[in-house]
């Protein structure tokens, strides 16, 4: 009896947790009780039931404009739903842990291919799960639906269930990801196409791509809807450095307008989301014109010239990131400078220098969140509430495509 116990014990040991919880289910309509009621008084969202669900997995892909985009998901599907999230989320603590375990996302590793979340991701779906991911990875920051990575056409090939496209549509107007306001505003929800697994099957997978592409391809810079607020333009710094007439700047925002700090040109954000200059003609209509002329500026220059004076100067708090656990603060008030070919961080007597010929990821997180992968170690920058942390991103990427002898590739967020 003694060694079966044993024997049982060491079984039960031995075999492999499921994924999927009864608990994930009474958490999830819990939260749409809660939540959802909150997410539509806040965001004004009509969602549209998705009626043809049946009990099946579906992979669930959406374009990605506001925090809560996942709420509004789960709004428009039954029964729980399985996300794909940053490690960022997963290295809080225990809020971290609480997360784990009333929902259970599945972690992945920013800009790299992660194998594990791949293999959690097919584990999920032969339990019967459905998965949502948002293929952009990160918010839209113009309005406009950003760079996806073409592996989610393999993911969705490989997976072998319905893809199901949810089409957010007026979450940039209603609130920017620069903002911290709420606008008075409508915005939806639906599912724009469900691809069968057989169509999923027939296609290649560029084919597969540009249908998703397609599907979720959304954007805001349109003078279709109105969008009120007293501070329609506070924190656009977050996401503006360039300015037209006197190039990289800096800038500060109050209400409804934004200034640039050095020639002290002034640009106000309109209900209708529209730009209009204060005593001249603005160049730019909406602000992902002025997103891409940010862009192609910043493209424009040969960052290997800027190596021997920082570009931009700045304050903030560093922490290491120990991922899937916590972060730890490391130093209050660090300086942080820029260069066109590297940043470096000064941390009362200790000086760390990340060349981006050597840095394998600088990521952006949140609102204005800033990580840097160096070696085994993960650095996360926290500033003031104004901070710029798209800039350190943008110039990244285009000093990567210099080194790449790709004098045209586009700075991007991924």
């Amino acid at each position: 009896i003694r060694v079966f116990s044993k024997g049982a014990t060491q079984m039960k040991k031995n075999k492999k947790k499921k994924w999927l919880k009864f608990r994930h289910r009474i958490v999830r309509n819990l939260l749409s009780i809660t939540l959802g009621v909150y997410v539509r008084l806040k965001y004004r969202v009509k969602v549209q039931r998705f009626k043809n669900q049946e009990k099946r997995p579906y992979l669930i892909l959406m374009n990605h404009q506001t925090a809560f985009d996942q709420f509004i998901l789960g709004m428009a599907f039954k029964g729980p739903v399985y996300y794909l999230a940053s490690e960022d989320l997963f290295s809080m603590g225990f809020t971290s842990s609480l997360i784990r375990h009333l929902v259970a996302p599945i972690p992945i590793k920013k800009q790299t291919t992660d194998v594990k979340a791949i293999l959690n991701c097919i584990r999920v779906v032969k339990e019967g799960g459905t998965l949502a991911i948002a293929p952009e990875g990160n918010r839209t920051y113009s309005g406009k639906t950003e760079y996806m990575s073409p592996s989610i056409a393999s993911l969705a090939k490989k997976l072998g269930i319905p893809v199901a496209l949810l089409r957010i549509e007026g979450g940039y107007g209603v609130h920017p990801r620069w903002s911290d306001v709420v606008r008075k505003g409508k915005m939806r929800a639906y599912v724009s196409r469900v691809i069968s697994p057989e169509e999923c099957k027939e296609l290649s997978e560029d084919e597969l791509f540009k249908v998703i592409e397609e599907g979720l391809y959304v954007n805001e810079a349109t003078d279709d809807a109105t969008f009120k607020h007293k501070k329609l333009a506070e924190y656009l710094e977050r996401a503006a450095y360039y300015c037209p007439h006197c190039g990289l700047s800096t800038f500060k925002s109050k209400n409804d307008l934004i200034t640039c700090q050095k020639c002290g040109m002034q640009v106000r954000y309109m209900p209708n989301k529209t730009l209009e200059g204060v005593g001249f003609d603005f160049p730019f209509k909406f602000y992902n014109d002025w997103y891409e002329a940010q862009a192609d500026f910043t493209n424009s220059l040969n960052l290997l010239e800027y190596d021997s004076e920082p570009l931009y100067e700045e304050r903030g708090d560093i922490y290491e990131v120990i991922p899937y656990k916590k972060k730890n603060l490391i130093c209050k008030d660090a300086k942080i400078s820029l260069y066109g070919t590297k940043m470096e961080i000064v941390m009362g007597e200790e000086k760390k220098v990340f060349e981006f010929s050597e840095t394998p990821y600088i990521t952006l997180l949140g609102k204005n969140k800033l990580d840097i992968y160096s070696g085994d170690t993960i650095y996360q920058i926290k500033s003031d509430e104004r901070f710029n942390a798209l800039k350190y991103v943008h110039f990244y990427h285009r000093y990567k495509n210099l080194l790449k002898g790709d004098s045209n590739g586009k700075s991007s967020l991924d």
